[in-house]
Formats: structure tokens, C-alpha cells, sequence
């Protein structure tokens, strides 16, 4: 959830400290600070609070190094003491991830002499290095690191030298012209260069203006590569828009054209990936399949289940990631993992959980070279590109994307889905994008939709088969971001309880696109009638009966009845944003929530 930020080089380090932090705010923080080499001591400024109050609160300083952080609190309240960086001596250290035996360490170095100022666990870690300093910093933070136990990423300071340590959770190095950066995302460094090296767990890294040295754990050295990033600084920024959440609605269209860009050929048929290490014989022997995923995630990996086994008939189970591990049950023969960051703790520790029974690992996430990619046999990127907002929109139409070409694909060396079928889909598939853009264009009617009950204290969502997910999406992206109390159900689930919620102040949403159940999803709506509640359908634009049941009509344009998820996922992220924003509500930064979860 945290962000770091390192710096060595030639220029003012503070300006560049602040500046990169400030572009790291998406991550969700508490409290900010920096830790500088300022006349040969190290001099920290930290406080709870925004980085714009910290950066009006520096003093003049001269400083080529430094580092970093915004911190989401886990160990102690939101306060100056327990912001980072935190010192022990001439030792600064900036921490993301959770040590787990803090306590022991923080019993063990009181009675060394050392004295705890706040409630962090990351104290103990800048105490401990302090024990273990003599002279050699990378030394001092290697012998620290086999004494902890947990996740980290850190960077530590001491005099004019920088080390980077990372273990569960992301840390990358930046490569310039007589300087470099280390941090914890990309976005926060891509000003100042494209060229980067990701660190894998239980690497140590020493950072100069004019060198990198990396090192495993038991110090040995090791030759990385260098990999260069060809986002645009834009597509980090606004670009005009009021955020970064509406912008990135717009940018789907985009975003499933890149996520099904070289792997579909729909006049010949077929589909590919470059990074499915399964053989045909392999895929065509699979017999359950587990999912495993979080939040947004999981709600992609839901609609995977209905995709999977209508397309394929291999039984499918869907687990929330932090659950999976304590189920006590053993995954299907494929274990897919979805995860937009690659980073997210919960969903890494059911992925190693599930390795234990030694089941075919895939991953399915945005970020090349996150944690999640090293660590299963196979990967299908959704090529998404970076995504701001802290509630997902284009990264969860991309993991669809790919579910959608998967489920075909296996279908299709399953022999369930004919090759003429298979192609009429791919066609209908390469659609959606335009599609998509018709509903932007079309999204003042949401706007207006939205205005109207955003006053609302409950919202209900409602949908049957494969517009169930996207019910527990909209809802989802409610209550993320407009604070509305909002609930998902398979519509079917009305009568056995959640009827006795519904009143003439509850507005709902019913997904009701065409398809073989439609008529039961008007009966649904009727029962929600029968109470007076007032309903916004969500219909094909050619389906002329729906306006006799409900109140209001958002159409989308015809497509297949399994594709449709895709167009009405467009249309409750939408409709959601109106409401929030009409409520003036903070869309980007939704209070108690961050982009990447990388802590249990």
C-alpha cells in the first residue's frame, strides 16, 4: 500500500524525493516524509498528513541523496512518530510490508539499550541494522534481514550510501546518467528515466550516482537486466480529465483492443499466447480448474467460473484469495491467479499455497515483472497500462478480456466449441471495443441516471449467470467510492432474503440483457416492483419490453448475450462515478483504500 522512493545522484535530491512521492499518492497514505544527507547528517522531515504539507514545511536544503515514503498505517496510529522514515543513529529506513516478529526484535533491542519512540514494527529493522553497522551498510542490512521475519521492501540510508532490500513485496531500481532511483512503482521514477531492474525476493541492491551493485542474500553478486518501459509519462497523468477513474473508462476501448491484440485471428480461427506454457495434450487433461483472486479480481474470476464452464465443461471454483489457505481443500489441476498488480499479498500466499499440491500455475496480471510472474509457470499479461484510480476499471476489462479468449480457446481443444463458432465470437469480441466507445459517448444519459439517485443511503444490484459478477462489480465500485452502502445478488436470491431490505427509497439496478433467462430476470425485477423500489435496467438497445417494468432504461448496444457483461460492466462503473462525484466525493483516493494491497 505504501510508496518508497530512493535517490543518489547529481541534483537536488529533495525536489525529486517530493515530486516522485507526490506521484505515488494513488497508493493510498496517512502520512509522508524524507530522509536527506544534509552537511554530512542525516536530517528527517515527516509528518501525518499530505505530502503538499510536508514539501510547505521544508527548510532550504543541500542534498544529492535521500530517501522516501507515504505510509498506510498498520502498526500504529496515523501520527508524526510512526511516519517513516525512521531513524536509529546515522541509520534511516523507509519500510513497506510487515515484520512479523517485530515484538521479539523490539524485547531483544530494548534490552540492548535501544529506545522505541513509536508503535512501528519498522523501528525494530532501523535499530536493528544500527546493531549490526560497522562501517559497511549493505553488510549491516543483510545481517539485519536474516534475523526478521515477514515481507519488506526498504530502502536505508546512512551517510552518502543507499541500500534497497525487497521481500514480498515490489521494489524496482531506476538506471540514469549519474544517478538512480529506487521505488516502489514505476510511475513514481518515470520521469526521470525509463530504464529499470526489478528486484526479486531476498535481493540486496547498492545505489550510487554512478553504479548499481546487486546482491543475493548471502552476498553474492548478480548480473540483471535492464528493462525499458514504454509507457508514456501521460498515461501516469490526467490528461484532462476530472480523474484518473474517468479517464480510465475511456481508455478501455484501448485497453481490450491491447489485451487482444496478436492473439486473436478471427478469420482463420484461433488464438494465441505467448506465455501459456501448457501443451494442447496438457489443456485437453484439465479437469477443474481453481481460481484465486481478490475484490475486483475476484469478481473477474467469478465470470471466469460461468465462462470456463460454459465454454469448456471443466468444473470450476472460484476462492477468495485470503480464504483459499485456511480452506483445507485441495485446488483443481490448474490454478489461475489473477491479480492487476502481481503484487497483492493475499492472493501471492494462496498461489504458493496452491503450489504445494503441485498443480499448473497461470497467472493473469497487468505488470511485467511483478512478484506474481516469478513465481508460476505461466503468465497471460492483460496489457492494460498503468492504472491510477484506487478503484479498478480498465484492469478489470482486461482480466475479462483474457478469460474470455482462455475459456475459448480451451473450449475449443476441448472439442465443445466448433471452429465456425469459435470464429463468430473472435468477430464479436473485436466489436466490443467500438461498442464500448458508443456507450461513452452516450454516458451524459448515465450521468443524468446517476444524479438522480445519488441521494440514496442503499443500492442493491441484481443480475442472473453471467451478469451476476458484474451486479457484485457495480456494487463494488459503489461503495467504493461513493461511501453508499450497495449489495450484489443473483437476482434468483431476491426471495430468500434480501427482498425484506427492499423498499420505495431503495433504488435497483437489474443487468437485464437478452439471453435464455431473460424472462426469469423480468420476473426478478417484478418482485422488486411488488415492493415499490424504484428500478434502472440495465437493456439491449433493441429489447422493447423492458420499459413496462422499470422506471428508467440504460441501453447498450446488441451483442452476444455472453459478451454483454463487457458493455454493462462499462455502463455500472459509469454510473457509480456519476453518483460519486455528484455526492463530492474523493474518486481517486476513496478513503481507507489503496491501489495495491501488499500486506495480509
Amino acid at each position: 500500500m505504501c510508496g518508497i522512493i530512493g535517490y543518489n545522484g547529481i541534483r537536488q535530491a529533495t525536489n525529486i524525493l517530493i515530486d516522485s512521492l507526490k506521484r505515488l499518492e494513488y497508493r493510498g497514505y496517512d502520512s509522508a516524509g524524507i530522509a536527506v544527507l544534509n552537511n554530512k547528517a542525516i536530517e528527517v522531515y515527516k509528518d501525518k498528513g499530505r505530502i503538499i504539507e510536508l514539501e510547505r514545511d521544508l527548510p532550504e536544503i543541500i542534498s544529492t541523496v535521500g530517501i522516501g515514503h507515504t505510509r498506510w498505517a498498520t502498526h500504529g496510529k496515523p501520527n508524526k512518530a510512526n511516519a517513516h522514515p525512521h531513524t536509529s543513529g546515522d541509520i534511516a529506513v523507509v519500510h513497506n510490508g510487515i515484520i512479523e516478529n517485530y515484538e521479539h526484535l523490539r524485547d531483544r533491542l530494548t534490552q540492548l539499550g535501544y529506545v522505541f519512540v513509536s508503535e512501528t514494527d519498522t523501528e525494530a529493522l532501523a535499530h536493528l541494522i544500527n546493531h549490526y553497522y560497522r562501517n559497511n551498510l549493505m553488510d549491516a542490512v543483510v545481517s539485519a534481514l536474516n534475523d526478521i521475519k515477514g515481507s519488506y521492501a526498504i530502502a536505508v540510508l546512512c551517510g552518502s550510501e543507499l541500500v534497497a532490500a525487497r521481500k514480498d513485496s515490489p521494489l524496482i531500481i531506476g538506471i540514469g546518467d549519474n544517478e538512480n532511483f529506487i521505488a516502489s512503482d514505476i510511475p513514481a521514477i518515470l520521469k526521470y528515466t525509463r530504464n529499470i531492474i526489478y528486484l526479486d525476493d531476498m535481493e540486496v541492491a547498492c545505489v550510487t550516482p554512478d553504479c548499481v551493485s546487486i546482491f543475493d542474500i548471502n552476498k553474492r553478486q548478480i548480473e540483471k537486466t535492464v528493462n525499458t518501459i514504454d509507457w508514456d509519462l501521460e498515461a501516469a497523468e490526467k490528461s484532462g480529465y476530472d480523474h484518473f477513474m474517468l479517464k480510465e473508462i475511456h481508455e478501455q476501448p484501448r485497453a481490450l483492443h491491447e489485451t487482444f491484440a496478436g492473439r486473436i485471428s478471427e478469420l482463420e480461427g484461433n488464438i494465441t499466447f505467448d506465455g501459456l506454457n501448457l501443451t494442447e495434450e496438457e489443456i485437453r487433461s484439465i479437469s477443474r480448474i481453481s481460481i484465486i483472486a481478490c475484490g475486483t479480481s475476484f469478481n473477474a474470476g467469478l465470470l471466469g467460473k460461468y465462462l470456463f464452464e460454459y465454454m469448456t465443461h471443466i468444473h470450476v471454483d472460484v476462492e477468495i484469495a485470503s480464504e483459499f489457505r485456511y480452506a483445507h481443500s485441495s485446488p483443481g489441476s490448474l490454478v489461475i491467479a489473477i491479480s492487476q498488480s502481481g503484487e497483492t499479498a493475499d492472493t501471492l500466499a494462496a498461489l504458493r499455497e496452491a503450489k504445494s499440491f503441485g498443480c499448473r500455475t497461470l497467472a493473469i496480471t497487468n505488470v511485467v515483472g511483478s512478484t506474481i510472474t516469478r513465481e508460476v509457470d505461466s503468465v497471460i499479461y492483460t496489457r492494460s497500462g498503468p492504472e491510477i484510480g484506487v478503484a479498478a476499471t480498465k484492469t478489470f476489462l482486461s482480466q475479462v478480456g483474457v478469460l474470455y479468449l482462455l475459456s475459448l480457446y480451451f473450449g475449443k481443444l476441448k472439442g465443445i466449441i466448433s471452429s465456425d463458432r469459435i470464429k463468430l465470437m473472435l468477430v464479436s469480441l473485436k466489436k466490443l471495443s467500438a461498442q464500448i466507445r458508443r456507450i461513452l459517448d452516450d454516458k451524459e444519459s448515465i450521468r443524468y441516471c446517476a444524479e438522480a439517485f445519488a441521494p440514496a443511503n442503499d443500492v442493491f444490484f441484481i443480475g442472473r449467470t453471467f451478469n451476476y459478477p458484474i451486479a457484485l462489480e457495480g456494487a463494488l465500485k459503489l461503495k467504493e467510492i461513493s461511501y453508499i452502502h450497495a449489495e450484489g445478488y443473483a437476482a434468483g436470491e431476491l426471495k430468500h432474503g434480501p427482498l425484506a431490505l427492499i423498499a420505495n427509497n431503495t433504488p435497483v439496478v437489474a443487468i437485464a440483457t437478452r439471453g435464455p433467462i431473460y424472462d426469469k430476470m423480468v420476473n426478478n425485477i417484478k418482485e422488486v416492483k411488488a415492493r415499490e423500489a424504484p428500478v434502472i435496467a440495465i437493456a439491449d438497445e433493441k429489447d422493447s419490453e423492458i420499459e413496462k417494468y422499470v422506471d428508467t432504461v440504460i441501453r447498450v448496444p446488441s451483442t452476444e448475450y455472453v459478451l454483454s457483461p463487457v458493455l454493462s460492466t462499462v455502463v455500472v462503473q459509469l454510473f457509480s462515478y456519476y453518483v460519486a462525484k455528484s455526492r463530492k466525493c474523493p474518486i481517486d483516493q476513496p478513503r481507507n483504500l489503496a491501489k495495491s494491497v501488499t500486506v495480509e
